[in-house]
């Protein structure tokens, strides 16, 4: 069989937001344990299973796909926008580790270094993402922006930082995880604002990206979670719960055309902010002030599970008719400089 229709040579990292919605939603049944009992934390329980099982086999994928099809994997790292979600690699690390000290606590021997590890891994990713755009800035110059490049993925290296607060305090690193707090808080403004004007300078993005605008959730979700853990005042919470419910509304606006699209990938986008949000609402439900929150924060986990749950059916279906490790067809980048009419 010709290389170009191997499936493993298309196994993008993208994959890996399967985990994080996985994970998030795993978290998210945790979450609501004092409201549903027992019942919440085995759900939680067999959710996180799923996520750990779902990240070995990418991890073995991916490590066979680096072996077999090496300029596949430079194409995706040197790609304007695939290249971000390398940094959901160490976001399902920590997720995942941030999961395990919820159901096992911090005494489980290891899992403060495998932390570690992964933390300095996103760590890293991030300063990659971020010099590499830096870098291609400087070199094309104000003329010449590449809009195209600038997309909610680039969210995704944010994410990872702002959650080393979760996992990073009860395992003993609170310094570290704060400081790798700000600097998701630094970049979470300046990558909103640039994504934003990309859609004045470039048009809406491509139709089949559509489904990671919900990705503009994650960051106030996750900061309202963390801040909470760093002892932040609770008003600071909610109104980062505000703006993590708007975005969800503003994104839900395109819904029609979300659910229009073929089924890829990019639609995993929806599913770790939604469950996100679940975690801060149901957060917020446990405060005096949030009592009113206890019902619509259910019913809000209830919606991120059956999201889920489509989803992974979805991508059963699309992997058994092949129509999902395959070539990703023309570019999505759209190509406007701001050239003279003449």
């Amino acid at each position: 069989m010709s290389t170009d229709h191997a499936p493993l040579k298309h196994l993008m990292p993208g994959w890996f937001a399967t985990v994080m919605g996985w994970s998030g939603l795993a978290l998210a049944w945790h979450r609501a344990t004092p409201a549903l009992g027992d019942m919440a934390a085995g759900i939680s329980l067999v959710a996180g299973a799923i996520a750990l099982l779902v990240f070995a086999l990418l991890a073995a994928a991916l490590l066979l796909r680096w072996q077999r099809h090496h300029a596949a994997v430079r194409e995706d790292l040197q790609h304007p926008v695939r290249h971000a979600f390398f940094a959901a690699i160490p976001i399902s690390a920590l997720l995942l580790i941030t999961l395990a000290v919820a159901h096992f606590g911090p005494g489980v021997p290891g899992l403060g270094a495998l932390w570690l590890i992964a933390s300095v891994a996103q760590f890293a990713v991030t300063l990659w993402v971020l010099s590499r755009w830096l870098r291609a800035t400087a070199a094309a110059g104000p003329a010449a922006w590449n809009w195209g490049g600038i997309t909610p993925a680039l969210f995704i290296p944010i994410v990872g930082n702002v959650l080393a607060p979760l996992a990073g305090i009860p395992l003993g690193y609170g310094a570290w995880a704060a400081a790798q707090f700000g600097l998701g808080l630094l970049f979470w403004p300046v990558v909103m604002v640039l994504v934003i004007v990309r859609f004045g300078q470039a048009g809406m993005l491509p139709e089949r990206l559509l489904p990671t605008l919900f990705i503009f959730v994650a960051p106030p979700a996750v900061i309202g979670v963390a801040v909470l853990q760093l002892g932040a005042p609770a008003p600071l919470a909610w109104m980062l719960w505000g703006m993590a419910a708007f975005l969800a509304l503003w994104a839900a606006t395109l819904t029609r055309r979300i659910t229009d699209q073929p089924f890829g990938i990019p639609h995993w986008g929806m599913s770790f902010p939604l469950a996100a949000l679940a975690v801060l609402s149901l957060r917020l439900s446990d405060t005096p002030e949030g009592r009113w929150l206890a019902v619509p924060s259910l019913a809000l986990l209830a919606l991120a599970s059956l999201v889920i749950l489509g989803l992974t059916l979805a991508t059963v279906r699309g992997l058994r008719a092949g129509t999902l490790l395959v070539p990703e067809g023309p570019p999505v980048i759209p190509i406007k400089t701001q050239t003279s009419a003449a």
